[in-house]
C-alpha cells in the first residue's frame, strides 16, 4: 500500500459524521430547555378561586351595561377607532376606556382613552398593529358598566358592538 492513499482521520468523512450526531442532539437539547425556562405561560391563572369570585362582579357590569340600553357602533380603519352610540349614551360625555385583548399574544395588548367630538362620537388615535383577533372591552372611567365583544380587526364596515 502506498503511503499517498491513506489519509489522516480529521480528512475523511465518516469521523466527523459520527462526531456531527451527538453535537447536534446536545445543540437542540439546550434550545429546547432555553424555550422551556424562556418565561411561564400567560394564558394560565394561577388563582383559580378568586378568578371566580370576580367573575360575578363582571357579570354584574354587564348587566348594567344592559339596563342602560347601550348600543354602540365602532370602527376601525387606519389606525383611527371611533364609537358612536346608537342608544344608552353617557349624558356627561366623560371619557371612555377601550381596552383591546389580543386573544392569544398578551404582550398585544393595550388600552385607549375615547374623548368625545361636538357630535358625541367618541374618538382616539392609535400606532398599535390591530391587525388581527381582539377582545374589546368598553367601559367608562368609573366601570359602572361593560361592554365587551371579540372581533377581526381591521374592518371597513362598522361593528355593532353590545353587551
Amino acid at each position: 500500500m502506498d503511503n499517498q492513499d491513506i489519509k489522516p482521520w480529521y480528512r475523511q468523512f465518516y469521523p466527523w459524521f459520527l462526531i456531527c450526531i451527538p453535537v447536534s442532539s446536545f445543540i437542540v437539547g439546550g434550545i429546547m430547555i432555553s424555550y422551556a425556562t424562556d418565561g411561564s405561560d400567560s394564558l394560565v391563572i394561577d388563582d383559580y378561586y378568586k378568578e371566580g369570585k370576580t367573575i360575578n362582579a363582571r357579570l354584574d357590569k354587564m348587566q348594567n351595561a344592559r339596563n342602560l340600553n347601550i348600543e354602540t357602533m365602532l370602527s376601525a380603519e387606519d389606525g383611527l377607532i371611533s364609537v358612536d352610540f346608537l342608544s344608552g349614551a353617557p349624558s356627561t360625555q366623560a371619557a371612555l376606556k377601550l381596552d383591546f385583548y389580543h386573544v392569544t399574544q398578551e404582550q398585544r395588548d393595550f388600552q385607549l382613552l375615547l374623548s368625545a367630538d361636538a357630535n358625541g362620537v367618541y374618538r382616539a388615535q392609535t400606532d398599535n398593529n390591530i391587525q388581527g383577533k381582539w377582545r374589546l372591552r368598553l367601559t367608562p372611567l368609573d366601570e359602572e358598566w361593560k361592554v365587551q365583544q371579540t372581533i377581526n380587526l381591521p374592518t371597513r364596515t362598522p361593528v355593532k358592538f353590545v353587551p
